[in-house]
């Protein structure tokens, strides 16, 4: 099968589950709230970390059943994200995927709840999915990974170190650590997850963990690139924001030619590390390929 045709059945098995879980949890108290979660979470978007975590789980089992609910989940968490980062207080964004955002259409208040429902819905999600299970052990160390991920350790304690440096010249140690932690952690974990649900050994685990730090650092760094040279059709949202709010990233600190090369020699690094499941991971080696290539 052609890996954009994968890409395209991953992404719908997907956002089946993602409709049935958000369309399942209404009443008429809470439908503002719902509407608000379900506006963002079914927007569009490349489903990326839910399509990581089953690619990572088909390379070491067949059967992508056990997977779903933890795919759906690290999404969830990704949207919540997004919209409380689109926030006045914090990116203040009108428009994300082209679309105006939560919080320009619901209000801060409903944006706010609407982020902390689906951060929560995911654990509920998880929770349940763990406790159907006789051996519940796998379930609540993804649930670990995960919520380390999407936490202080991880995508939190990034974007906090994100907002202390506006309008400051900052070393390279300081952006790797906010790209490794905002971005590429929550990457990492879905790639991580697949692999432990499918029963991988802990070096295989360790390995599909460091491809997706290596490749969420570079899907970072090419979004740098994309809001220099992107257009902003294609990417749904301002062109050059990140100048204008003088905020220090891979091309303005080392310039455009570095961090081209620099995604380059970080998909390199995850195609050598993909090599050892051969033909089972031809799938994510083009799909690393696509990201270091996309134009939106």
């Amino acid at each position: 099968m052609d890996w954009k045709q994968q890409l395209n059945n991953y992404t719908e098995k997907i956002n089946r589950e993602l409709e049935k879980y958000i369309d399942g949890n209404a009443n008429n108290k809470n439908q503002t709230l719902i509407d608000a979660m379900k506006y963002s979470l079914m927007g569009g978007g490349k489903r990326l970390r839910p399509v990581l975590a089953i690619a990572s789980y088909e390379i070491f089992k067949e059967d992508t059943h056990k997977v779903l609910p933890c795919a759906c989940a690290i999404e969830m968490i990704h949207t919540y994200s997004l919209i409380h980062d689109d926030l006045p207080a914090m990116d203040n964004d009108d428009y994300r995927r082209g679309r105006l955002t939560n919080h320009k259409v619901y209000g801060e208040g409903t944006a706010i709840l609407a982020g902390d429902g689906l951060l929560n819905y995911a654990f509920e999600i998880m929770l349940q999915e763990a406790l159907k299970e006789d051996n519940i052990k796998s379930y609540v160390e993804c649930m670990q990974v995960i919520a380390k991920a999407a936490g202080v350790h991880g995508m939190i304690g990034g974007q906090i170190v994100d907002l202390e440096s506006e309008n400051k010249k900052i070393d390279k140690e300081t952006i790797d650590y906010i790209h490794l932690n905002k971005t590429a952690a929550l990457i990492a974990a879905p790639l991580k997850v697949g692999a432990i649900l499918a029963g991988a050994n802990k070096d295989d685990i360790k390995n599909m963990e460091d491809i997706g730090r290596n490749l969420g650092l570079a899907f970072q760094i090419r979004d740098d690139i994309l809001d220099i040279i992107g257009e902003e059709e294609k990417l749904g949202k301002h062109v050059g924001s990140d100048e204008d709010s003088n905020k220090s990233t891979y091309p303005s600190l080392y310039g455009l030619d570095y961090s081209i090369n620099r995604v380059k020699e970080l998909t390199c690094e995850v195609h050598e590390k993909l090599n050892r499941y051969d033909t089972k991971s031809k799938f994510l080696y083009e799909l690393s390929n696509y990201l270091i290539n996309r134009d939106f």
